[in-house]
């Protein structure tokens, strides 16, 4: 069964120092990155959901196309039946005929009113939906082209980085493997707690690194000493001394 490593206050020390220096590496790179893979995400996200809106504008304006050709349709069957009806009033042969066939006169007329009322408001809504397509797919156009340029800009600085940034994710994958796995999970929880990312910070004119509060002399020589795992009790960082964080 092997055995754990064992590792030295003095190499514990050491690896959480080279790591963090690698990470705060990847963390300038991030930096010069900016907010634009955030702001790339979220117009892509934008435009995808405008698409879907100008998609859905669409198939509502073929729907009612649909309902106004049907009630076209509708039109021409109760003008024929007017016309039938007309025709068969003039042969009459009593008043219950003649007001049977007034009534369908009277019924399909209707009919064809009620249809053309539906058909004005229906091309009212078309115009209304066209309008409000009109803007969306105007707005798409700025998205995209907005993204066009962030995009550009992203690309460029990526270009720039790319291969620095792969050579430090390597660097920080063999970091990781050299420090102690107990100690592993501490350091990314407290860069997790900071927006500078540092977890390990040096001692600077007697104050923390990381929250400049004030380290007591006797506190300072433990530091110096490498005997132990020392952090700030104001901000929980790992401190250490300055030869050390500077030390190439």
């Amino acid at each position: 069964m092997a055995t754990a490593k064992e590792y030295s206050v003095e190499e514990k020390l050491s690896s959480l120092l080279n790591l963090q220096k690698v990470e705060s590496k990847l963390d300038e790179i991030s930096i010069l990155k900016g907010e634009l893979p955030i702001e790339v995400a979220d117009l892509e996200d934008e435009i995808q959901g405008l698409h879907a809106r100008e998609t859905r504008i669409e198939e509502e304006i073929n729907g009612i196309n649909e309902f106004i050709e049907q009630k076209k349709q509708l039109i021409a069957t109760s003008s024929e039946l007017v016309k039938k009806y007309e025709k068969q009033s003039d042969n009459v042969k009593n008043n219950r005929e003649y007001e049977a066939i007034t009534k369908e006169l009277e019924m399909q007329t209707l009919e064809v009113k009620l249809a053309e009322r539906h058909i004005k408001d229906a091309n009212e809504e078309i115009s209304d939906k066209a309008r409000v397509l009109d803007a969306a797919k105007k707005n798409i156009a700025t998205k995209e082209a907005n993204l066009k340029v962030k995009k550009g800009e992203l690309d460029k600085i990526i270009a720039e980085t790319e291969k620095e940034e792969a050579a430090h994710k390597v660097l920080a994958d063999k970091a990781r493997a050299s420090v102690d796995p107990r100690l592993l999970g501490s350091f990314d929880k407290i860069r997790n707690n900071f927006r500078n990312g540092l977890a390990v910070v040096p001692v600077v004119r007697d104050a923390c690194g990381g929250c400049f509060n004030a380290i007591p002399p006797q506190r300072q020589s433990e530091i110096r000493q490498h005997k132990k795992i020392i952090v700030c009790e104001n901000c929980g960082r790992i401190l250490v001394d300055e030869e050390a964080a500077t030390a190439k």
